[in-house]
């Protein structure tokens, strides 16, 4: 599958797949949004090297990295892993903009049903969501480990 590039954004930040290269990048920002329960290193790598999906990254035009996401899809079910965006750069619209070429990869690869899962506490980024069609399907308790912090798991119900 010949892989898309989604190019620039209206604030002049382009999104483009990430590549190993991009691992420190990426980490840093994961690294700040959820310092108590960001990935390990390990597992970042092997997500952005994966066939079962695609990792996004936005850069600014110095090439500082200001966001990335991903996703994971396994025939028609799919899920948003993650998005993050760093504090300098947020209410730019570059999380809406990752998550959209998340959403569009997801339609590329057949999927059908697409969920994530969201901080209760993150009223942001679950507004976002609900956005773009995710509603709200259940409740994974204490989910985020070591802060205690419940997750809404969300679906997409209006798939094409």
């Amino acid at each position: 599958m010949a892989e898309t590039e989604p190019g620039t954004t209206d604030a002049g930040i382009r999104i483009r797949t990430a590549t190993a290269a991009d691992l420190d990048a990426v980490m840093a920002l994961e690294q700040a949004a959820f310092p108590a329960s960001a990935w390990e290193r390990a597992t970042m790598q092997a997500e952005i090297a994966s066939e079962w999906g695609r990792y996004l990254i936005a850069v600014d035009g110095d090439g500082r990295a200001l966001g990335y996401a991903g996703l994971r899809a396994v025939g028609v079910e799919g899920d948003v892993q993650t998005i993050a965006v760093a504090e300098v750069a947020r209410g730019r619209g570059i999380g809406r903009a990752l998550l959209a070429e998340l959403l569009a990869e997801a339609g590329r690869r057949g999927v059908r049903e697409l969920f994530l899962e969201v901080r209760a506490d993150n009223e942001v980024a679950r507004g976002l969501y609900a956005s773009v069609g995710f509603e709200e399907i259940g409740v994974r308790p204490r989910y985020y480990q070591p802060e205690d912090v419940d997750a809404i798991v969300m679906k997409q119900t209006e798939r094409a």
